[in-house]
């Protein structure tokens, strides 16, 4: 039985021809476009994810400050006796009121941030829901809301 011999520019494939030579290499356009449908797969499925969880960090970090806020409250009020007004607010805790004979501060080490969307915290002392309310309205930047919109609270 005689050898076929293989064609000298395609030694793996004998007797066929293609379109490519032997120095031509890369991907179809048919290649090219099925991974790109999977990328777009694996971005549809994995990105609502990754933006769900940037709303609960967002979150996480609007508590953590209130509860900071509260710590620095609480020594402001062993130092003067109270929490300071609405109208000296959380500015109180890093820059002396006048008047105030007693503060020890500052009791944050930098200055009040905003909310983790750009708001400033609201306080109120007297509070409605104890001896003072502090709250961010949430992404919505308004009142009630679920999910990302909703309040902040140092009552719940």
């Amino acid at each position: 039985m005689p050898l076929r011999r293989r064609s000298p520019q395609h030694p793996a494939t004998p007797g066929r021809r293609h379109a490519r030579s032997l120095g031509e290499t890369g991907f179809t356009l048919l290649e090219l476009l099925v991974v790109i449908v999977i990328i777009g797969l694996l971005a549809g499925y994995v990105g609502p994810k990754y933006f769900a969880q940037i709303g609960k960090s967002e979150i996480k970090v609007a508590k953590v400050q209130i509860d900071a806020f509260e710590k620095a409250l609480d020594t402001y009020r062993l130092d003067l006796g109270r929490y300071p007004t609405t109208e000296q607010g959380l500015a109180a805790l890093n820059e002396k009121p006048v008047n105030e004979a007693k503060w020890q501060g500052p009791y944050l080490k930098k200055g009040v941030p905003p909310d983790p969307w750009g708001q400033p915290y609201q306080y109120r002392s007297p509070g409605e829901k104890g001896e003072f309310d502090l709250f961010s309205f949430g992404k919505d930047g308004q009142v009630g809301g679920e999910g990302e919109n909703a309040d902040i609270t140092n009552w719940n």
